[in-house]
């Protein structure tokens, strides 16, 4: 076994322990997810599969050709998506973003996420619902009260972060500063007969809409909140899916 294939391996090993009891419930305490966190923290990309060349290839033609690229603007480039392992109570996936593309704001409902930023820098924003709910009806559509969890330049090397159901932005948008690649693990996957479904939003300023009876919980920090709408799929999500080339994983 090389070094890259027995570092996957090792991840995948560390998933399937976090996140599954005998029962078949997913489950991990604070003490499993730190421990899964440092180890993300020494994935490198080649251990993915990732060339050192991808990161300064603001056009992914590693996974599609050039051929393709040659026939469509910069604006059209697409996020590559590539599909590491998946079972019912993990996933383990890698997003490969050209400069300046968008992962909209979305969420993951009931779930909890690691991160690990493999090459370049990443933008990310990200809110949690404050609870209880508050609601403003705009319309036929509301909008919910969330707070600012997390909104700062992430670039590799880097620590791996998490994210939590009711903590540490569950909600939250990806921006490419540079061409970059994030490797992510989500536990559970999203399943929509779950209810796990996968919803975006847009997110506007706190004083978009009435603050009546709502002040009391900002606390003279508007800046930190914000009212996030439910919308549909945005139409300018390009995302395609990309082809693993890293080791095989021994489930």
């Amino acid at each position: 076994m090389t070094k890259h294939s027995s570092s996957i391996q090792a991840l995948y090993g560390l998933c399937r322990k976090t996140f599954t009891t005998p029962s078949g419930t997913p489950f991990a305490s604070s003490q499993a997810i730190q421990k899964l966190c440092s180890l993300l923290d020494t994935i490198a990309p080649a251990d993915v599969g990732l060339k050192e060349s991808n990161a300064d290839d603001d056009w992914g033609h590693g996974f599609f050709g050039e051929s393709l690229f040659d026939r469509v603007g910069r604006w059209a480039q697409p996020i590559t998506f590539v599909d590491i392992h998946e079972c019912d109570n993990f996933t383990m996936c890698i997003f490969c973003l050209p400069t300046s593309s968008v992962i909209p704001l979305h969420d993951h409902p009931g779930m909890t996420v690691l991160s690990k930023i493999l090459y370049g820098s990443m933008h990310v924003k990200g809110y949690d619902w404050v609870e209880p709910a508050c609601v403003r009806k705009i319309g036929s559509s509301p909008v919910r009260l969330a707070k600012l969890a997390v909104d700062k330049v992430l670039t590799a090397p880097c620590g791996a972060s998490a994210l939590y159901p009711k903590s540490g932005g569950n909600l939250h948008c990806f921006t490419a500063v540079t061409p970059c690649a994030v490797l992510d693990i989500l536990a559970p996957p999203y399943k929509e007969t779950a209810g796990r479904k996968c919803t975006y939003y847009h997110d506007y300023p706190y004083t978009s809409f009435s603050t009546e009876n709502v002040d009391v919980i900002c606390e003279g920090k508007e800046e930190e909140y914000a009212w996030l709408k439910e919308i549909d799929t945005p139409n300018d999500l390009y995302m395609r899916p990309g082809r693993y080339t890293g080791p095989r994983i021994q489930a």
